[in-house]
């Protein structure tokens, strides 16, 4: 069976880890690559590695009204540069939107993959979620769910790799900028917040009222941490025991005792979640590890391609991470 893939956004981190990705995918054939710097350039040119059926593959300028015969379009575009070029492209080709532009927008499923796969079956248009979402919905949602938690004034302290700036950055996110250093940004406003605010209420059916945000940029190439304080009575035996049964028959959800860490997701499509709870306190504290080029990008987007395309959803997906 061979599905016919496009990459929009190639030369990103994003676009760049989804073609490592579908290069070796057993069911998805890549017959096009577009972007707009690297247009004219062979993937070769861009990606030296790149597996030899793919050497000789010339990145297209994007276009939307010229496209090849296509099954599944990847989209992995700068928030703000897709809604308008993708609303231009065929019924007949189902999209999976990496970037930011159709989160809970109608007409387009959210693609939270290990929560509502059934949601995402057969899809035409799934709009993948944001890496801070990934890593901390995945974490909240059996506590949500099993009402274990107030779904207000959670507090989610998240730290990204700089991968997460995109390949086109500021010069802030330079070597001398980034190594040794610690910063937040996207204080109060950050873009992530109402999709998840949104995605709190849906898992909760009530108010995500005071949650916040900060996430901070470490001097790590990937991965991401979410450390998020919640109140609520629930032990930690409790929490655990309702992601694992949660989780019970989820593929890419590890639910661990000790605190997770970044590098054991690193590469890969996983998301580690663990808990520690104090009832006297009325506090719980759930984690969420991913990568952010995987579970929190490229990884999601092709177990969402999986899902629309009526494969496996683990199809492509179940390598190990990279250690170390």
């Amino acid at each position: 069976m061979s599905i016919r893939v496009g990459i929009v956004g190639i030369s990103g981190f994003g676009g760049g880890e989804a073609l490592r990705l579908i290069a070796n995918h057993p069911s998805f054939e890549l017959v096009y690559a577009a972007g707009d710097s690297s247009a004219g350039s062979r993937l070769m040119d861009r990606f030296p590695g790149v597996p030899a059926k793919l050497t000789e593959l010339v990145i297209q300028k994007w276009n939307p009204d010229s496209l090849p015969e296509l099954d599944v379009l990847f989209a992995s575009l700068p928030t703000g540069a897709s809604a308008d070029a993708l609303a231009r492209v065929s019924e007949r080709v189902k999209i999976v939107d990496i970037g930011g532009d159709h989160r809970y927008a109608d007409g387009w499923a959210y693609g939270l993959a290990d929560i509502w796969p059934a949601q995402i079956e057969r899809q035409n248009r799934v709009a993948n979620p944001g890496c801070f979402p990934a890593a901390s919905l995945t974490a909240l949602a059996p506590l949500l769910a099993n009402k274990l938690i107030q779904p207000g004034n959670i507090v989610i302290d998240a730290k990204t790799g700089i991968s997460g700036a995109g390949r086109g950055g500021e010069s802030k996110f330079g070597y001398a900028e980034s190594n040794e250093n610690l910063a937040p940004y996207g204080l109060l406003e950050h873009v992530h917040l109402p999709e998840i605010a949104k995605t709190i209420e849906r898992l909760s059916g009530g108010s995500a009222a005071g949650l916040v945000l900060t996430a901070h940029l470490v001097p790590m190439t990937r991965g991401i941490l979410a450390t998020i304080y919640c109140r609520g009575h629930a032990t930690t035996g409790q929490c655990v025991e309702a992601a694992r049964d949660f989780y019970a028959r989820r593929g890419f959800v590890r639910v661990v005792d000790a605190p997770p860490q970044t590098k054991w997701a690193t590469g890969s499509n996983l998301a580690f979640v663990s808990y520690a709870a104090d009832p006297k306190r009325n506090l719980v504290i759930a984690m969420g590890v991913v990568d952010n080029l995987g579970k929190g990008a490229a990884g999601h987007a092709v177990q969402n391609a999986n899902l629309i395309c009526g494969l496996p959803e683990t199809t492509g997906l179940e390598g190990a991470p990279i250690w170390p």
